[in-house]
């Protein structure tokens, strides 16, 4: 076993948690003829070994990821896996909104308006998962 087994079986682990496969695979997938590597870094590196550390739980995280996404202002397909990842550990509709919200006059407002499209897309899907399943 290598010296990033433990890194490599986290990440794993934090990639289903969080995406529930299906965002962490469409990653793969979409590296696996450019660069895996950039996969196999996203799962070792990004999720087993900085999205693991301690003294921030994953709702915090995650939250922070959304406003990174937000501030970047191009990065929707990574905005609408980390909102899903913000519900997946409990996020609170008010708690995703609020954050989007917070970076108005940081981010701008084509920004938050074009974040609060996709995170309106990502709660309705949320609500029909959450009532299928029920």
């Amino acid at each position: 076993m290598s010296a990033h087994a433990p890194s490599r079986r986290r990440g794993l682990e934090l990639l289903e948690q969080l995406h529930g496969g299906h965002a962490g695979a469409a990653m793969v997938a979409e590296m696996q003829h450019v660069c895996p590597a950039f996969a196999d870094m996203t799962i070792d590196w990004a999720l087993g070994s900085v999205m693991d550390r301690p003294g921030l739980d994953l709702l915090t995280r995650e939250l922070i990821l959304v406003a990174s996404c937000v501030t970047m202002g191009h990065a929707m397909p990574q905005l609408r896996a980390h909102a899903e990842a913000a519900l997946n550990v409990g996020a609170s509709k008010e708690q995703l909104v609020e954050t989007v919200l917070q970076l108005v006059f940081y981010a701008g407002g084509p920004a938050v308006r074009n974040a609060l499209v996709v995170l309106d897309e990502v709660l309705q899907a949320h609500r029909g998962t959450a009532s299928e399943g029920l």
